[in-house]
């Protein structure tokens, strides 16, 4: 085989390395205007790392399994992620799940050497997105956007037939991370929701959980929250992460009692294949808000607050807490 030559750039040389591969392709780039714009003598990309090594998309185990599912393969597996988002593909409609899945990295998110300019740093999409189960409903966030792929439910509200809810199973509900549907108030049962007021926050996920420094543990703060409730110590601002807790709370205590849920935990699942109507809707908001959503109403309380009081009420209860606020 003929030796050909593979040219890497350094700070501002080209180096030229022998190797026993015929190269047909020779692009050089070197100089400030390249390499260096990202690989700068600052820690700016360690640091991202580091940060994001912390969060669980960095340190989860999920994408193992997971992503080799064609239907889990979009958000579980950060190449398949990558393949989906420029065929144009939605998240059900993966023909085959990824052989070598890979954590959502840097690459999953960000447009790394496609240029070898500070380009690169571009998120790989920030177009709005249609929720792919629940028709009409479009989520346009800015840069909030390409989290919103895969932060949406992948179940619409169910419909009973004949009176009853028929198709649970273990995993039946909305499906990890409906954040998004829960902001703009939809995809709960028996209740019609709004846009909460945080959609109007610019860039949305990206503010709330990165900050103006990008923080990339994905982790909330509540400095962020003081910009506009500036007397906030902690995330139960006006005491409604509380007064959500303890609805939810009250519904999975009924719903573990009438045999629908398997414990009164985040990880509480369902135990039954079908349910009447009223105990099928009250089953599908507690998933939504205490399995799935998990902000406890941080992401839109008013609708979080008629979810749960829908369930108590259909499940024959009074909600334990007056509404103040619906």
């Amino acid at each position: 085989m003929r030796t050909g030559h593979l040219w890497l750039c350094v700070g501002v040389a080209v180096i030229s390395f022998a190797c026993d591969r015929n190269v047909t392709h020779v692009e050089e780039v070197a100089g400030p205007a390249g390499c260096t714009d990202c690989h700068t003598s600052t820690d700016l990309i360690t640091a991202k790392h580091t940060q994001w090594a912390e969060s669980r998309h960095g340190s989860g185990t999920s994408f193992e399994e997971e992503g080799t599912n064609k239907s889990c393969a979009f958000c579980h597996s950060g190449d398949a992620f990558v393949d989906a988002l420029e065929a144009g593909l939605p998240p059900n409609q993966l023909a085959a799940g990824d052989p070598d899945p890979t954590r959502q990295d840097c690459r999953a998110c960000h447009r790394i050497h496609e240029t070898y300019t500070a380009q690169d740093w571009a998120l790989r999409t920030t177009s709005a997105v249609s929720f792919y189960a629940i028709p009409g409903s479009t989520f346009d966030g800015g840069e909030g956007n390409l989290c919103v792929n895969c932060h949406q439910p992948r179940r619409n509200a169910p419909v009973a037939v004949d009176g009853v809810i028929k198709g649970i199973s273990e995993h039946w509900g909305p499906h990890h991370g409906p954040q998004s549907s829960m902001i703009l108030g939809v995809g709960g049962a028996g209740v019609t929701g709004t846009v909460h007021g945080h959609y109007a926050i610019e860039n949305t996920c990206v503010h709330c959980h990165m900050g103006d420094g990008r923080n990339h543990t994905f982790e909330p703060s509540v400095e962020r929250c003081q910009g506009c409730h500036t007397d906030a110590t902690d995330f139960d601002i006006n005491g409604r992460q509380t007064e959500i807790i303890a609805l939810a709370n009250q519904l999975g205590d009924m719903l573990v009692t009438a045999g629908l849920l398997s414990e009164n935990t985040i990880d509480g699942h369902p135990i039954v294949t079908e349910a009447p109507e009223d105990q099928g809707i009250a089953l599908w908001n507690w998933l939504y808000v205490h399995h799935e959503d998990r902000s406890f109403g941080v992401h839109n309380y008013p609708y979080t607050r008629a979810m749960l009081d829908e369930g108590i009420t259909r499940m024959g209860g009074t909600p334990v807490i007056a509404s103040t606020n619906k």
